[in-house]
């Protein structure tokens, strides 16, 4: 590990002005993503500017909603009741996260900004574009398993690792951010960007920027909802796939829906077009595999010598219309 400089400031507006300073500056908060980076050489921070204790740690009543403030650890935020009665997938997300140790550090800030498990960007003597841009993408033709099928690009095919940030991708979430420039709020949706040419971006956050809050918006469709994840064993794994979705039914049609995806793309996919098709249909099986086609269309796995992720396709199909199958049954 390289040395590195440490500030604690006292306050969020100080740790904020520290890290704008300073090209190599990173902020630290439960640091359950960030030391591992630190311990690997993936990251080589020149300053660590600390910010626990510096962001808000409560769950407070937003207009029918919820504001939860960025220094919420997420165990405590999977166990508040109000998260349980009115957004249960964003609380069984986040306990399929993980293990209980992690989620008693893990931050509702950091969480979604954790960055890929791709075993090639964490490994510094194999090429990586977004650990060292224009290096090249060693996942391309090499073990591509856990890696995207949906907006890769030439020069990445990572996957985006949290759970929780599917769930409040679904949700529709809002991001309140406080920079050098002051503060400004981002739609959950856009906060994680697709690689393109420039991987080593991973969200529209410019540097010194930092989430202090989450807003949960009111949203009664949010009540019969279920996040659903498929993964190598039972416990402490990544995602293959996953589904976080809500889905409002009357009198035998789908009024609503909302549906985004994980383990199969660079950031929590929002499934549109599987919103669009349920929209109006009467719920069942053959409606459910239909959504799952039309956002599937231009999926496009990946070989490799581990035998590729094609199979993301047909399972991803199978998790997303039995979580739907559920939740009209919950409906009837």
């Amino acid at each position: 590990m390289r040395p590195f400089d440490y500030r604690a400031p006292q306050d969020a507006g100080s740790a904020v002005a520290a890290v704008a300073a300073r090209p190599d500056a990173r902020f630290l908060g439960g640091g359950t993503n960030l030391v591992d980076h630190l311990r690997l050489g993936v990251a080589e921070p020149g300053l660590l500017v600390d910010v626990t204790g510096l962001l808000p740690a409560g769950i407070d009543d937003d207009g029918g909603g919820l504001r939860i403030g960025a220094g919420v650890a997420n165990a405590d935020l999977a166990a508040d009741d109000r998260v349980r009665r009115r957004y249960p997938m964003l609380a069984r997300a986040l306990l399929s996260g993980a293990s209980g140790q992690l989620r008693n550090m893990a931050t509702t800030g950091g969480n979604p900004l954790q960055r890929t498990r791709c075993l090639y960007f964490q490994d510094v003597t194999t090429p990586c574009n977004k650990r060292s841009p224009g290096s090249g993408c060693s996942a391309i033709g090499g073990a591509t398993r856990q890696h995207a099928i949906l907006g890769a690009s030439e020069h990445c095919i990572a996957t985006h690792p949290s759970d929780m940030a599917v769930a409040l991708t679904a949700l529709d979430a809002q991001v309140e951010v406080l920079g050098p420039q002051g503060e400004r709020t981002v739609p959950f949706g856009e906060l994680h960007r697709l690689p393109g040419d420039t991987p080593e971006r991973d969200t529209v956050l410019e540097h010194g920027e930092l989430i202090t809050a989450i807003v949960l918006p009111e949203l009664p469709i949010a009540a019969r909802s279920d996040y659903r994840k498929v993964r190598d064993r039972a416990s402490y794994a990544f995602a293959l796939v996953s589904v976080a979705a809500a889905l409002q039914v009357t009198d035998s049609t789908i009024t609503d829906a909302r549906i985004a995806f994980g383990g199969v793309a660079h950031r929590p996919w929002r499934a549109h077009r599987a919103e669009q098709v349920l929209r109006g249909a009467t719920p069942s099986d053959d409606t459910f595999r239909a959504a799952a086609d039309a956002e599937l269309a231009d999926a496009h796995p990946q070989d490799g010598f581990d035998g590729g992720n094609a199979f993301k396709i047909p399972l991803l199909t199978r998790t997303l219309t039995g979580t739907l199958r559920d939740l009209a049954r919950q409906e009837a």
